[in-house]
């Protein structure tokens, strides 16, 4: 079977929609956040099918395996087409667990907290922490 052009890492993370941009892609790659196969890889790093890429989005580490090598952006829908999510439940948990800590919130429009309050704020981060 003949093989297409070859395709760069960047451009293949931004395909299949792990990252909004390509630039955002190449920068990860650069600050060694992208592995295949357990190597840190550069931008210009070649894909190939079968091949397990693991992307550090802390606090999640993801887990890909691809299935097809593309060149051009896809809809969402059709992602799971080209790559298999392997990524562990333990890890997508992270996330979640990430999203529902609300310590500090504070309603639109309030301004900053004022001395009291922001002592207020810490002492309670404070007693969350110690539990």
């Amino acid at each position: 079977m003949a093989e297409r052009n070859p395709i760069r890492i960047d451009k293949f993370l931004w395909s299949v929609r792990i990252f909004k941009t390509r630039s955002i892609a190449s920068d990860e790659c650069r600050k060694g956040r992208i592995t295949i196969n357990n190597v840190q890889v550069k931008p210009s790093r070649i894909v190939v099918k079968n091949e397990i890429v693991s992307v550090k989005k802390p606090p999640v580490n993801y887990t890909y395996k691809i299935i097809e090598p593309i060149e051009n952006r896809v809809s969402a829908k059709l992602v799971d087409q080209f790559i298999e999510d392997l990524t562990s439940e333990e890890e997508k948990s992270k996330l979640d667990v990430k999203q529902s800590v609300a310590v500090g919130f504070r309603d639109k429009g309030t301004g900053r907290p004022t001395k009291k309050e922001r002592r207020l704020i810490d002492k309670l981060k404070e007693d969350f922490n110690d539990h």
